[in-house]
């Protein structure tokens, strides 16, 4: 599997295929799908596998779909019914026969999928940080390859780079990615006594927030409960008082969260790129998220996988041109899928902000608005394509959208 030529450098085999950096859902499917194409794959992580982050760890069904063939899912739980809340008030509860989704540990899901990459043939290496990424100068042998450069100042030099390395990238400041939407989620994992963990297995709670676009959720793991709420950046002490509030009302007060963390998501404007010369960006580091839900994990593993693909026939480019050809053909993948979904998220978003008892109302009330949940969280269908094919759905949104 060696290179073609090796122009590069005196030895081919010193320069990788395709180097991705970062190991999350999205460099880990960049790394499988471009290892599965036979390609000599390099992934680069800096943190000691495995690790915590901060995410709800909601699998829905088209992350389920975008798993690399055969991937067992460390499931924690499978959710079967949602109680939704209105900032703590209006409870109802609606059932599912079949599983909405499952609930997963982020460091078990995200080292078994760095497993299905190394398997696949893709090399890992931990605890090293990219400092940064060069496409001209010295360390730069030829125009058919990317200089990756080592905090240490090793150099790995790639036919094709891809940045994965989440929403605080090095590889997105390169790129030039930009962003329009940026929250504050925060996270509480309370460990709970057996009688507390029955009452929530299979079950999730979502509650609509008290600050505009704000929400709140429970998904039950075993023996822990993982708490959380998201709102805009900017409501730093009013989205911990929610946090608060919405566990003292969960009656979850009196135990000690095992770990208490916070993260930034950040959403891409429409104009952002996801390509600069032979370096592709995906996941959290493009800017790829659902901008209502801000869900990531779907978008990580699908842009991961497109990125990976994408990065094979740029590395096989053998031209400036060539290779802008297939940057700009994932950048058309990424926006004709997942660019089209995030159009309808942020118009759900603007609709939402402005009138969170009206979607509350429709969730809990109408059947077919609970009907299209279950469908989208099982990945039976999308929000795009219930706008598309139901002109009851694209009435409500101009509805929604005039406010």
């Amino acid at each position: 599997m060696g290179l073609h030529g090796g122009d590069a450098a005196d030895d081919g085999e010193s320069v990788w295929d395709v180097v991705v950096v970062g190991a999350g859902p999205a460099g880990a499917s960049a790394a499988h799908a471009a290892a599965c194409a036979g390609r000599r794959v390099l992934l680069l992580e800096k943190a000691e596998l495995p690790r915590y982050k901060t995410c709800g760890g909601g699998i829905i069904g088209p992350s389920r779909e975008a798993l690399p063939p055969g991937f067992e899912m460390p499931l924690r739980d499978r959710v079967h019914a949602v109680t939704f809340s209105l900032n703590g008030k209006l409870s109802r509860t609606r059932r599912s026969k079949q599983m909405l989704f499952g609930l997963i540990n982020r460091p078990e899901f995200d080292a078994a999928l760095v497993e299905s990459a190394t398997a696949a043939g893709a090399t890992l290496r931990t605890g090293v940080t990219v400092s940064r990424v060069e496409q001209h100068g010295p360390s730069v042998p030829d125009r058919r390859t990317v200089a990756v450069v080592l905090t240490d100042g090793e150099t790995v030099l790639a036919r094709a780079v891809v940045g994965a390395d989440g929403s605080a990238s090095r590889i997105a400041g390169h790129v030039g990615v930009k962003v329009e939407q940026v929250d504050l989620g925060l996270e509480a994992e309370i460990p709970v006594p057996p009688t507390v963990a029955e009452d929530w297995a299979g079950r999730v709670q979502i509650d609509w927030g008290p600050i505009p676009g704000s929400y709140g959720w429970v998904f039950p793991k075993g023996d822990t409960l993982t708490v959380g709420v998201i709102s805009a950046r900017g409501e730093g002490a009013e989205t911990k008082r929610y946090l608060q509030d919405f566990i003292a009302r969960l009656g979850l007060a009196g135990f000690e969260p095992s770990i208490s963390s916070g993260h930034l998501t950040r959403c891409r404007s429409d104009d952002s790129p996801l390509s600069r010369g032979r370096v592709l960006v995906c996941g959290d580091a493009a800017g790829l998220l659902e901008p209502w839900t801000r869900e990531g994990i779907s978008f990580a593993l699908r842009s991961g996988r497109l990125a990976g693909e994408w990065a094979v026939r740029i590395a096989e480019a053998h031209d400036a041109v060539d290779a802008r050809r297939q940057a700009l053909n994932y950048a058309f993948a990424i926006k004709s899928g997942l660019g089209v979904e995030m159009g309808v998220g942020r118009r759900l978003l603007l609709a939402y902000e402005r009138r969170p008892g009206v979607v509350h109302a429709a969730i809990t009330g109408l059947r077919p608005a609970w009907r299209a949940f279950a469908k989208i969280t099982r990945g039976t269908t999308t929000l795009a394509e219930i706008v598309r094919t139901h002109p009851s759905a694209r009435r409500l949104m101009m509805v929604l959208d005039r406010g």
